[in-house]
């Protein structure tokens, strides 16, 4: 493989790919990265400092999932350099940082893919691998230019290794060429480095950047910040729908020591103070009244919602070969699966920092969305986004709750207000209200079985709300969730059921989505719609195998000679996870799933226990996520994604009554605690396809297996989500 000037700079105007040195950066993207004291910029992606140090700017925020290791790990090794040497930078605001992947299979559109610059979708290697090899290929280079004028020799024959330019015996320290290098002109064809070799980065398990400071505390989250003369302010937030407040009891806030002021806006009430303790304790003794419009949201409104959306007709989304004549007058194996609200459930809350000064706001926030959530502050105090300065910190968890914008306008109004730094925090409760959950969804699926297990044909006909448009209308058109529920209530997409396609060979299919207005925000949770159409999918196909007569994986591998990288996950997990057959009594289960270019099959263990509880035992997974970068991070996130899935169905439900969500703390949720944590196997397919997604790819099978091998210990079908023996 190789790249040229020419592709360097066409890849930076689409936002793909990188700009070298100052003449060659895009105009249309003027450079804006700083370099510190005897730094060298060489690319939009890396700085290298006199003593040797490799600075790489990272486009993609630190969530946990390991991308301020494994950008500057392919950048690295691209380089050549020494891997002690590497330092991280998060990315300032600029289009070359540009999320292509995100862009296009998310939102098809709704921003132009050289603007939008997020973190999600399991998008991280797939997305900037190229760019970011590119950069570190170009950097190498440069360096190598250096070297060889030096020796006055032929930079083709000179290498990096450690963070040296090598040619035979000579060896000339990064350090030491940095300034020269960086002001070289780039040449026309740099080869990207191919094959394997003992000095390679790439597939190693190197250490995570961000744990030491993780570990000693002095990592920085966005609750962190300490600003001189900076106060505290907490928020109070009216019922789930169009709320508005109406009075506040001010005079009661003024008793409390500590309590500045009191910031009323048309949908909430904020308490400013020397400390968050006060502004909290402010907001409980005003004792804020909301008055909402229209009816308000609960459990029985959610569910009758979903029930009269899947008995209205629905929009055929995804299909092959003709549906309605395979069906006609055949005998059909029908289902009902229903799923419920699911919170993020963030360790940490909604937080963000504002100071106003000299016409420009500075903004310290937890956010996957920087350039929305800079335009969401300016819109909100009038000024120019080229005004605002986004600080994107490390994230506290998020799980697609850091997509939301609103505390970014809520906090400059804040700074706007009181003309001091502000820094606002959402206590747990509010956070937890106020989520835009994972959709509650319903599904009907039927099936015609054909001879020896074969499936002739399938129809999904799927209610849910079209949650990502939800998060499209807040993040990016400003409205506030009730607003943007209402806009996109009744509109049927695509997004709502991704995943909903069977990944088995069924030649006759259709898809269905039937739009439900629910009363309440959604937004995308880890796994997206996958979450749900999985455990719809992988619950039934375990009905029709023992419908048919054939113990569930042969069923299923039957149906998979299409796709053999699935097929070789199920294959390795039933013999890892020493299947038995899944027969009463096993209480073993089996699921398999495919999203964001990647494989998964899971094989659980689980039982009732005598308090009714679901007790899972093991779970083994097998994933085939294509070339690995990071084995060890890739391990962690599908491990994290099948805690978060378990967590998640085995927990208690999200109840909603007269527009108050709860459970309001995360103790009331039932996560499973770390004793009641399963023995977890987790095996990854050595593989040299294109790189797949790793973060979301835990959370869609899980369920399943667990609801299947919920049936195999104990006869009792469980249909719904979260498994509880009422959802039987």
């Amino acid at each position: 493989m190789e790249i040229s000037r020419r592709s360097l700079l066409a890849g930076a105007a689409i936002g793909g790919g990188l700009a070298v040195g100052w003449a060659l950066w895009p105009r249309v993207y003027p450079p804006n990265l700083v370099a510190a004291d005897g730094e060298s910029i060489f690319n939009a992606w890396l700085k290298i400092g006199t003593d040797g140090h490799v600075t790489v700017v990272v486009p993609q925020v630190e969530m946990g999932q390991g991308s301020y290791t494994v950008i500057p790990q392919i950048i690295a090794d691209e380089l050549g350099a020494d891997w002690r040497t590497i330092a991280v930078e998060p990315a300032p605001l600029n289009p070359v940082y540009a999320n292509t992947v995100f862009a296009a299979e998310w939102h098809e559109g709704w921003l132009p893919e050289d603007k939008v610059q997020a973190t999600g979708g399991s998008s991280t290697v797939r997305a900037f691998e190229g760019p970011a090899r590119q950069a570190g290929a170009a950097a190498r280079a440069l360096l190598c230019l250096a070297a060889a004028e030096r020796w006055d020799a032929d930079w083709r024959a000179c290498d990096t290794e450690a963070g040296f330019v090598t040619r035979g015996d000579d060896r000339l320290r990064f350090g030491e060429l940095a300034q020269e290098a960086a002001g070289l002109r780039l040449p026309d064809d740099i080869p990207l480095r191919t094959g394997g070799g003992v000095n390679r980065l790439t597939g190693r398990g190197m250490n995570r950047l961000d744990i030491p400071a993780k570990i000693d505390g002095s990592a920085n989250y966005a609750g962190d910040i300490r600003l001189p003369d900076m106060v505290y302010a907490a928020i109070r937030q009216g019922p789930l729908g169009d709320s508005r407040l109406k009075s506040v009891d001010k005079a009661a806030a003024d008793k409390i020591f500590g309590v500045l002021q009191i910031v009323e806006h048309e949908r909430w009430v904020a308490a400013i103070a020397t400390n968050w303790w006060a502004a909290n304790k402010a907001l409980g003794a005003m004792r804020p009244r909301f008055e909402t419009r229209g009816r308000l949201a609960g459990d029985r409104a959610i569910d009758r919602a979903l029930k009269t959306a899947l008995d209205a007709e629905g929009k055929r989304v995804a299909e092959a070969g003709d549906l309605d004549t395979a069906f006609a007058n055949a005998k059909l194996y029908e289902a009902e699966y229903a799923v419920g609200l699911a919170p993020h459930a963030a360790i940490e809350p909604l937080t963000a920092t504002a100071a106003l000064a000299d016409g420009r706001l500075q903004l310290w926030i937890a956010t996957q969305l920087p350039g929305l959530a800079c335009a969401a502050a300016a819109n909100a105090i009038g000024l120019d986004p080229d005004k605002v300065i986004v600080h994107p910190m490390l994230v506290g968890g998020s799980f697609g709750r850091k997509y939301e914008v609103e505390i970014a306008a809520q906090v400059a109004i804040l700074a706007h207000k009181i003309k001091r730094p502000v820094q606002l925090v959402w206590s747990r409760a509010e956070d937890m209200m106020h989520e835009p959950f994972r959709p509650a969804a319903r599904a009907r699926m039927a099936a015609r079985l054909g001879r020896a297990g074969h499936i002739d044909a399938w129809q999904a006909r799927i209610a849910a709300p079209n949650a990502l448009g939800e998060m499209r209308s807040r993040t990016l058109g400003g409205l506030s969730a009730d607003e943007a529920r209402r806009k996109h209530a009744g509109e049927q997409h695509a997004h709502a059921v991704d995943g909903a396609i069977p990944p088995y060979a069924i030649e006759t299919f259709g898809i269905d989505h039937h739009p439900g207005d629910i009363g309440v925000p959604t937004g995308p949770w880890r796994g997206r719609a996958h979450s749900y159409t999985a455990f719809f999918n992988e619950c039934f196909i375990d009905e029709l195998a023992r419908e048919s007569g054939v113990e569930p994986f042969s069923f299923r591998m039957a149906l998979l000679g299409g796709n053999p990288r699935l097929a070789l996950c199920l294959s390795k997990a039933a013999t890892k996870g020493g299947w038995e057959g899944g027969g009463q009594g096993t209480g073993q289960g089996i699921a398999c799933h495919s999203m964001a270019g990647s494989h998964i099959a899971v094989l659980a263990e689980a039982q009732l226990g005598d308090d009714q509880r679901v007790k899972l035992t093991r779970l083994v997974a097998v994933a085939d996520i294509g070339r690995v970068i990071n084995p060890d991070i890739a391990r962690q996130q599908i491990e994290g994604g099948l805690l978060f899935g378990m967590g998640a169905a085995i927990g208690n439900a999200v109840h909603v009554k007269r527009g108050i969500a709860g459970p309001l703390r995360l103790r009331d949720l039932a996560l499973p605690r770390l004793a009641e944590m399963p023995e977890m196997v987790v095996e990854l397919i050595v593989s040299n396809e294109a790189p797949g997604g790793a973060g979301e790819l835990g959370v869609p099978a899980v369920a399943p297996a667990i609801a299947n091998a919920l049936f195999a210990g104990s006869g009792r079908r469980f249909r719904s989500l979260p498994l509880s023996p009422d959802n039987a």
